[in-house]
């Protein structure tokens, strides 16, 4: 038998499907998850649920848009099995991941207007290269005011990805080089490391430039608003739930 559930009303699986567009197999899965609370079950083995139950799967379903299918679950979980607190912290975390986010975002976009375009006054071509449109490991260090060993880093690291001079072997970083570098120079003055600097860079090239990028930071501007927003609607159905359970 599920615990003695101190509610009048009795609900079938199928009540509580249909009243969230769910299937009485999902109902079932649910509570097997730890999600909703163990039923009573009747003399001949039905599930019986109650408004406990329903209050549970709203919380549940609210909670998945601001923190993750798994982190919902383990937050029901926790719930129903008296560890309030772990829940609690579960959702500290989620909060934390949020404000860690919008912190990303906010140095991304302090990083682009930073930014200056590019001076006509800047190399244009490698000795012998025969291409133009590009600048020296030197030069790009200077402007930058790092050294060329920190280029070469970040070369490493996946940041800059300059091509090589076939006659000289000579580094030639072409003007989507540069722009990578600066970016990564605004980052990494901003306490980035590398390794999170360098899913930004990619954004970037697969934006196709900056210009396109800040649509993209647009839209990830909305996303975590939505989230957030996500996150008090799933809060008001937990507080309701946990008034519900005493």
């Amino acid at each position: 038998m599920g615990q003695n559930l101190q509610s009048s009303e009795r609900l079938r699986p199928v009540d509580l499907a249909r009243g969230q567009g769910l299937s009485t197999q999902a109902v079932r899965n649910y509570e097997e998850a730890g999600i909703l609370p163990a039923a009573d079950r009747t003399a001949h083995g039905y599930r019986v649920y109650t408004s406990l139950h329903a209050g549970a799967l709203r919380a549940f379903l609210a909670l998945v848009p601001g923190h993750g299918h798994r982190t919902a679950t383990s937050i029901m979980r926790a719930v129903n099995q008296g560890a309030v607190d772990e829940a609690f912290r579960l959702i500290d975390v989620s909060h934390a991941q949020l404000l860690d986010d919008r912190r990303t975002l906010q140095a991304v976009q302090s990083a682009l207007g930073d930014l200056e375009p590019t001076t006509a006054s800047e190399p244009t071509a490698a000795p012998g290269s025969g291409r133009s449109g590009g600048t020296f490991i030197g030069p790009l260090a200077g402007r930058l005011g790092i050294r060329p060993a920190t280029l070469r880093t970040w070369e490493r690291a996946g940041l800059v990805r300059p091509r090589r001079d076939p006659r000289t072997g000579y580094r030639v970083y072409d003007e989507a080089d540069v722009r990578d570098a600066r970016l990564a120079h605004q980052l990494r003055r901003g306490g980035y490391p590398l390794e999170r600097i360098a899913p930004l860079i990619a954004q970037v090239r697969e934006a196709g430039g900056l210009e396109p990028l800040q649509a993209a930071l647009r839209d990830w501007h909305g996303r975590l608003s939505a989230r957030g927003r996500a996150m008090l609607t799933g809060a008001a159905e937990l507080e309701a739930y946990l008034r519900e359970r005493g």
